[in-house]
């Protein structure tokens, strides 16, 4: 059975600036996003996930409810970052994010959340890329301006290129 994992805007635009989209959907995850923070934060961009096998997924009434009180509660992830949150409690699978906030707020909400690090993770270990071409990434990435925890890329890397396995 593939897993579902329900992301944010953030992993993806991660993962799209980093030249890793191609390999990013050949992993054995089935990903979603919330159909409302696609239309508004993707589609104009991005909407060619969709052909790679990005999903949308429509919130519940109930969950639709729980996302507007939890944009009360919380005052800094965005109310798409609220439906992403959402949709993975929803779905009982967990969120895709790098956004501290949003990050945050799952975990005070109990919702299991993986981010930028862990796909590399998942393309590294699954031989999907190698360390040169996860350097050449994160490079991209930062050449972008995307947010990431740089001290732990480094460490990432590091742990990688220790294993021969990993440097083909």
């Amino acid at each position: 059975m593939i897993q579902l994992l329900i992301s944010d805007a953030n992993i993806l635009i991660d993962i799209e600036d980093g030249g890793l989209i191609k390999e990013f959907f050949t992993l054995p995850f089935e990903f979603h996003v919330p159909d409302l923070l696609f239309a508004d934060e993707l589609e104009e961009s991005h909407s060619h996930l969709l052909d790679h096998g990005l999903k949308l997924s429509e919130l519940s009434s109930n969950s639709m409810a729980e996302a507007l009180q939890l944009v009360r509660v919380y005052p800094k992830p965005s109310r798409y970052d609220c439906f992403a949150l959402v949709l993975a409690k929803q779905m009982q699978c967990p969120l895709l994010t790098g956004d501290k906030p949003l990050r945050s707020m799952a975990k005070q909400e109990r919702v299991d959340v993986k981010g930028t690090i862990w796909i590399m993770d998942e393309l590294l270990s699954r031989s999907i890329i190698t360390v040169q071409e996860a350097k050449t990434a994160y490079e991209k990435m930062k050449f972008k301006g995307r947010r990431l925890p740089w001290d732990k890329v480094k460490n990432q890397l590091a742990l990688f290129e220790n294993n021969a396995r990993f440097t083909r």
